[in-house]
């Protein structure tokens, strides 16, 4: 068997090359914040979020004796076919689940899904393993009420950047109490080793953000801070999407190794020209990778469906 990187590339995607690359030489990389101070003046240039039509509902999630607040999108005519459980981006210590409505709702009502986004807890002011606690605390929210509150048992989870992270060390949290109630996870570029002690997650062991999410936290391949020391067998399929530009792309290489090596269902998507966060971005690439996006989730959901109706 031969592996190599352009083997992971779908040559439809090849006459997207040029527009992408022309997209980011015009607006150029961005970088994030190097220290408390600047990362306080990027948190006051996020301009406010652009609310979704209609707009989500605010609920707060429970289980046992932890609360977190979410943001609800639901079809207004149907019952969804199933519920995304959605961990928004923004490197641990930025973003927000509202920031997150449109797309949302658009995921909502191009697949009929209900969408629930969790509004986990920012570092530095909360460090690990705050947001864990809370994504964790959602998943297990909708796990046990899911089919009263939306109709539907079918789930499945994802997030961007920061969030696959932390959608990565929900599941295993998760497999660990033995609750199966997710059948696929969508991991978007998702940072897999903090501690800078592999040769992908050496590129960015300098960054403020791992400091700002590791608080006091003093053994960092401790598999629930970095998920690619964790044992990921029994976990549920899982889409990975990396751009062939990003930082990143090698810590997904290394993930869908290891969830591949135990037998996980893995399916590695590599897009061509696309750097960290492309699918956030209005490119015809972008729109590929959500269009792939929104074909596994159904396919998945409809799949756990008719496995639901098999007979025992």
């Amino acid at each position: 068997m031969r592996v190599g990187l352009t083997g992971l590339i779908d040559p439809r995607l090849i006459p997207l090359v040029d527009s992408t690359r022309e997209f980011y030489r015009r607006r150029g990389v961005g970088r994030g914040p190097s220290g408390w101070e600047e990362l306080q003046s990027f948190r006051e240039a996020v301009p406010p979020p652009v609310p979704s039509s209609p707009p989500a509902v605010v609920e707060v999630a429970a289980h046992g004796d932890r609360r977190v607040p979410v943001r609800v999108h639901a079809p207004t005519s149907t019952i969804p076919r199933g519920v995304f459980l959605d961990i928004h981006g923004g490197g641990f210590y930025m973003g927000s689940a509202a920031a997150s409505d449109v797309r949302n709702r658009e995921l909502v009502d191009a697949l009929d899904v209900a969408v629930v986004s969790v509004d986990y807890r920012l570092a530095p002011e909360h460090p690990w393993p705050a947001a864990p606690d809370d994504c964790e605390t959602a998943a297990l929210w909708l796990a046990e009420h899911a089919a009263d509150r939306f109709g539907t048992r079918r789930l499945a989870i994802g997030g961007f950047s920061a969030g696959a992270t932390l959608a990565m060390t929900t599941l295993v949290r998760l497999r660990d109490r033995g609750v199966a109630a997710f059948s696929g996870a969508v991991l978007q570029f998702g940072t897999f080793d903090l501690s800078g002690q592999t040769p992908a997650g050496r590129l960015i062991a300098d960054e403020y953000f791992i400091d700002a999410y590791a608080g006091a936290t003093s053994d960092r391949t401790q598999p629930d801070f970095s998920p690619i020391y964790a044992d990921p067998a029994s976990l549920p399929p899982v889409l990975l999407i990396v751009g062939e530009e990003d930082i990143l792309l090698r810590d997904n290489l290394a993930m869908a190794a290891m969830l591949s090596a135990t037998g996980v269902d893995v399916d590695l998507r590599v897009y061509p020209a696309a750097p960290h966060g492309f699918t956030g971005h209005d490119t015809p690439m972008a729109a590929a990778a959500l269009d792939d996006i929104r074909t596994w989730l159904r396919d998945h959901l409809d799949h756990a469906a008719g496995s639901a109706r098999r007979p025992e």
